[in-house]
Formats: C-alpha cells, structure tokens, sequence
C-alpha cells in the first residue's frame, strides 16, 4: 500500500482514442509537483525554482535546440529519484497520468544505475519501479512493461544488460541503449546486444535521433550489428531517401532495408522537434507513413517535451494530415511492436482498441491474428 499523498497530475486534454505508448522515459516524466515534494523530503536544495508552475515552465525543453541540452535537464529530475519510495511514488504517478490521458499499455524506460546514489541496489531500484506501476494498474487497469536502459557514454551497458535480463519477473520486457548520440555509436555495446538477444528478451536501440551526419550510419549499425527490434526515433533515416515536394520519391539502402523490413519507428515529434531545431512541418513523419515506413508515436520525456500522447496525435493529425484510419494504423503497428505477450496483445485490441477506433469510423480489423 503507498504511504504517500500524491502530487496533482499535469493536466492534459486527453484524447476520445485510446493509445499505446512504447518510448517514455520515468525521469523524464516526472510531475513538478512532486519533484517539489521529493526534494523537500531528500534535502535536495538546487532546483532551479520552487514554485510548481516556474518549475513546469523551466523543465520544458521545446527550445534546447540539441540533445545533449535537452538532456542536461534530467540532473534534477534524477536527483530526487533515489529511494524506493521515490521511485515506486513516480511509478505510480505516471501510470496515473497516462491512464488519464488515454493509454492503454506503455512500456516505460529507466537506467537503473542512475538511482543508486543513496545506497540503493540495482535490483531495489527495479523493484521499486514493478511496485509503483503495479499499484497504478490495480486503480486504473493500464497494462505495463519496463525497458532496461543503458547510456551509450557510460561502460556498463553489460551490467544494465544482465540486470534486465534477471528481472523478467519484474515486468521486464526489454533492454535499451540510450543517451547523447551524435558520438557515441550503438556498435559500442554489442555485447550487450548479445547477451539480450540470447535471452530472449527484446531490443530496441536509440539510433538516427539526433547523430547529425552518423544518423544513417548509427541505425544501420543498430539493426544490423546489434540486432535492435525497433529504432528509438529513427528520424534521421529521412537522409537516406530522395525527398522531392515533401514527398519521399527514392530510398538509400538503409533505408529501404528499414521500409522493407517493417521495422519500428518509435517517433517522437515534441521531442524531436527540440533536439533538432525542427519546425512542426519539417518533420519527416509524414513523408516517412506515406512512403510505408512502420511509424510509431510516443511521449518521450512529458514532462521535458511538455507533451502527452493525446498531443503527440494531435500533431500527427493537425501537421501531417492523419486521419482516423492514420490513427488506427499506428495505434494497430504500435500494438503489434510492444514487447508484451501475445494474450496482452490480443486482448487490448479486440477489448479496447479495436472498438474505440472502429466507433469512431475507422475501417479496422478487429480480430488479432
């Protein structure tokens, strides 16, 4: 049972549609009221304010203009993430707000090694998180799987690796390469990638998100050499294809491999539009659904992209002309690439997704087969 009293949600708007979420980081997605609390509670003295709004405000990165900037906020967010009863409280609190705003399954990122610095083991941390997001989904019913991240700066991704690997029974499903990109390729840590494909468990791997003239190269080096599932982002795979009157007209090897393969775009457009000094309409999203490219949507950070998933739609339909079908698609291809089992998969599309989307006129099949 939790012992705290929870902070008030970040309001959102949400959608009529339900959603699947497979790319948001937990601290990245932190409510500010709570970070406020948790501070208090740990004696953490540095944030950069102390009111819930101007602490919103400063937290939202839509004007970083690069990754690693973007990225440099997560020290205040990961400051207060180092107790177990921190990290089960934000468990619980985003599978609160994500159930609010329409999701139906989320598979939610972390780096355990990022919350040991008051004593906590890997596996405290690990378990902290299972019980947080258990407690969310006995209130709310949202189903749930944790993703196992290790940074790409950092030499212990075969640490994350073997931790992912032996918490399956934690809600475990997969194991991610994350952090800085641009120098920092995903070939580093191949053993890692090995010794999870040799699990079993599921790989995705941050790749073409914002490596700048290596994007290309990176998620080739991803799906090729390491075996990645899914891309996290995979934007930048835009570079490898002839692009005329915004339209996508050609394809590099690359990327017809990506396109022929079906292999998921976990995108991100808030946040990539901060990471790469992107306008709305210069994103390659809706070129890349037109060519036949697997395209996903997720949140990434909330509350550094200050997004939700119901704005993460909106985009796609207000930016890039989807449509309800171009909704059901996505939401039907991100169920398919979610890392959970087949019976989870089942259910949620012929229970909940399935009949939202075909209520609301999409044409949709609603079997799983």
């Amino acid at each position: 049972m939790k012992l705290w009293s929870s902070a008030p949600p970040i309001s959102v708007t949400p959608m009529a549609l339900p959603t699947v979420l497979l790319h948001d980081h937990l601290d990245g997605g932190l409510r500010p009221a709570t970070i406020l609390d948790l501070a208090d509670e740990l004696g953490y003295d540095a944030l950069p304010e102390t009111e819930v709004g101007a602490l919103a405000k400063w937290f939202d990165q839509s004007e970083s203009g690069s990754l690693e900037t973007y990225l440099d906020a997560f020290v205040h967010t990961i400051a207060v993430m180092q107790t177990g009863a921190a990290l089960e409280r934000i468990a619980y609190e985003a599978v609160l707000d994500l159930s609010a705003d329409g999701v139906a399954y989320a598979e939610i990122r972390f780096c355990p090694a990022l919350h040991t610095q008051r004593g906590l083991s890997h596996a405290q941390v690990v378990e902290a998180i299972s019980s947080g997001m258990r407690l969310g989904e006995a209130e709310t019913g949202l189903k749930w799987g944790l993703i196992i991240d290790a940074l790409r700066q950092h030499p212990w991704s075969e640490e994350m690796a073997r931790v992912a690997i032996g918490h399956r029974g934690s809600g475990v499903v997969g194991f991610d390469i994350a952090g800085p990109e641009a120098t920092n390729p995903p070939e580093r840590h191949l053993l890692a990638c090995r010794l999870v494909r040799e699990s079993g468990l599921r790989l995705t791997i941050h790749a073409g998100e914002a490596a700048g003239r290596n994007g290309v190269r990176y998620i080739a080096a991803a799906i090729d050499k390491c075996g990645a599932e899914r891309l996290g982002h995979g934007l930048e795979i835009i570079d490898d294809c002839d692009v005329s009157d915004g339209e996508i007209v050609d394809l590099g090897a690359v990327a017809r491999r990506v396109r022929d393969r079906q292999i998921p775009l976990e995108m991100c457009p808030a946040s990539n539009l901060a990471t790469n000094r992107l306008t709305p309409e210069q994103h390659p999203i809706g070129a890349l659904y037109r060519a036949g490219f697997n395209i996903t949507l997720s949140t990434d950070n909330r509350l550094m992209s200050n997004t939700s998933m119901s704005s993460e739609f909106d985009f796609a339909r207000s930016h890039h002309g989807f449509a309800i079908g171009d909704l059901a698609l996505t939401t039907r291809r991100s169920m398919e690439a979610a890392f959970c089992d087949r019976d989870t998969k089942a259910a949620l599309w012929e229970e909940v997704l399935a009949p939202a989307y075909e209520d609301a006129g999409a044409a949709v099949e609603t079997n799983w087969i």
